[in-house]
């Protein structure tokens, strides 16, 4: 890989339950984990990618490792144990897909942190459950400290509530990787659940003033742009039959990250039609997700 080039992808893959259509009691097993998804999306995009999370020992971990191995995400930082992968219970609702975790005593948390092979990426992407779930929540920040000095650094907050969560506690974890971070997309229920007192927009135009660039995403309803120097920039979302909603963050997600590392030499100083180009970009590749059954993305056929 190519430091240049590469992104090192941290966080967790574990199996999502979806519900079956037309079976509403019924749950099928479907991996996921947003850094997973967002590690398959640049792999399936053309983007060098390696994830360093970590695998257990059970059949839901080779299904796992099939599925990343087959997109060309590298494992050679993915820690292994003999625990059992980590479960999220999808409930799709009108507001959006909530989550119901069963994390204890898995392998999917246990991995070290990887500052000292930060090297070999020109971007590092940090995000998901990883970030508020010890052990690996010590990682995600060791190695997002680092990388704030090395790389450019890549915040996915994805807020997520549940009973094994310490809300209070993983709102400021999620926080502080924010401000470490140069890049940071986020959905507006993001936004509301870090800083519920302020309006999205106004968290994304003080974030970015800070030196960042900031996505904010609206589901069916675009996305915008927030740069340190212009004005915001808003793209419309894709117009397509919807199938699926689950991953359709992470696909625009690896959107956003491909572009940057191709077109955008990972710079996050965005003129307003550069800044276009980009939402662009990952909302059709986010529209290549909605449109089917499953996670997995495809890039666009005229980018």
């Amino acid at each position: 890989m190519s430091g240049s080039e590469a992104v090192l992808v941290l966080g967790e893959a574990l199996i999502d339950l979806v519900p079956v259509a037309g079976e509403p009691e019924v749950r099928r097993a479907q991996p996921g984990g947003a850094p997973a998804n967002v590690a398959v999306g640049l792999a399936r995009l053309g983007r060098p990618v390696a994830f360093a999370g970590a695998l257990g020992g059970d059949g839901f971990a080779r299904r796992i490792e099939r599925r990343l191995v087959d997109a060309g995400v590298d494992l050679g930082l993915c820690a292994r144990s003999e625990l059992p992968t980590a479960l999220a219970v999808a409930d799709p609702g009108e507001s959006g897909t909530g989550y119901h975790f069963h994390l204890e005593s898995t392998a999917t948390f246990r991995f070290p942190d990887r500052a000292a092979d930060l090297g070999r990426f020109g971007a590092v992407y940090a995000g998901g459950l990883a970030a508020v779930v010890e052990p690996a929540a010590g990682a995600v920040a060791a190695t997002a400290r680092a990388a704030a000095r090395h790389s450019l650094l890549v915040v996915d907050p994805n807020v997520r509530e549940d009973r094994t969560l310490d809300g209070d506690r993983s709102l400021g974890l999620l926080r502080e990787l924010c401000a470490l971070a140069h890049v940071v997309k986020a959905s507006d229920e993001d936004l509301v659940g870090l800083w519920p007192d302020t309006d999205p927009d106004e968290s994304c135009r003080r974030l970015a003033a800070e030196g960042r660039l900031v996505v904010l995403t609206r589901g069916a309803r675009g996305a915008t742009a927030y740069t340190p120097d212009g004005p915001p920039v808003s793209v419309a979302a894709v117009p397509v039959e919807v199938v699926n909603t689950i991953g359709a963050g992470d696909a625009f997600m690896a959107g956003v990250l491909a572009w940057l590392g191709t077109a955008g030499g990972w710079d996050r100083a965005l003129s307003p039609d550069r800044a276009e180009h980009m939402l662009t970009y990952a909302s059709q590749v986010a529209a290549s997700v909605v449109a089917q059954t499953g996670t997995e993305p495809t890039s666009p056929a005229h980018a």
